[in-house]
């Protein structure tokens, strides 16, 4: 098994994608603390990975909360011994549909200020367990994405959330790498299954992220889960500082 016996902190674990992440790195070996606001969504993902034979632990903590995250670090290193794995999958509360010449502040400042806070937080939460034991890998979703504006439909703050996620990965993995600490993201593209059904536009987004592709298809929950493991694995210790783009080729690097 790729993680077996390693501690993987999820933030945002109740969600789709956190809920897919954590049942593929249970899957292979590893421990998860699923962490977030609401109990009952936290609960549901950790007892399908226990009815599979998997290990998990559930906490509510708010990303978004200095005091909350520190605590829950140092109360799962405390008890399981550190904290191998860290990924912040918390959403962003970004408004999509208004163009940015007739959005308010509030809603697009809301998914920068979010996306910057929680990676920062979570990671530094993590880095302090992981330079004692001179390894650990810290993940997030989004990155590169702000390269490539969005012409064909009005998405807020989301993309400039983005690049600043990234510019802070690369700054990051500059300053834990000699720790033996990397830090990586996960580009997408867009996820398709996690519109809801009753969005009224889910059809709209969706034809827009699979045309984009080369493909002819959009990553899925599935593809994030096992490219997820991967990256958080030995096999992939040459990898840090860069963004693994998983867009089915929407984005050519």
């Amino acid at each position: 098994m790729l993680l077996e016996n390693r501690n993987a902190v999820i933030y945002g674990g109740g969600g789709a994608i956190g809920g897919a992440v954590a049942r593929a790195f249970a899957e292979e070996g590893a421990r998860v603390h699923l962490a977030g606001r609401t109990q009952a969504r936290l609960d549901r993902v950790a007892e399908e990975i226990r009815a599979a034979g998997g290990a998990a632990e559930t906490a509510v903590v708010d990303a978004l909360d200095e005091t909350a995250v520190d605590r829950h670090a140092d109360a799962v290193a405390e008890r399981f011994g550190g904290i191998d794995i860290s990924f912040d999958l918390i959403s962003y509360g970004d408004v999509h549909g208004t163009p940015l010449a007739g959005m308010s502040l509030e809603d697009f400042e809301r998914p920068v200020v979010n996306a910057v806070r929680s990676m920062f937080l979570t990671a530094r939460a993590a880095a302090r367990h992981m330079i004692p034991q001179r390894s650990g890998v810290i993940l997030n979703l989004g990155g590169d994405g702000g390269h490539d504006p969005i012409r064909d439909y009005f998405i807020g703050g989301f993309q400039v959330a983005l690049e600043a996620t990234g510019t802070l990965r690369r700054q990051l993995a500059a300053e834990l790498g000699p720790h033996g600490i990397r830090v990586v993201t996960l580009h997408t593209g867009g996820i398709p299954e996690t519109v809801p059904a009753s969005d009224p536009a889910r059809d709209a987004i969706t034809e827009m992220i699979v045309g984009r592709t080369m493909l002819g298809r959009a990553a899925n929950l599935a593809d994030v889960g096992r490219v997820a493991a991967f990256l958080a694995s030995d096999g992939a210790a040459s990898i840090t500082a860069a963004s693994v783009n998983i867009t089915c080729g929407a984005v050519a690097d």
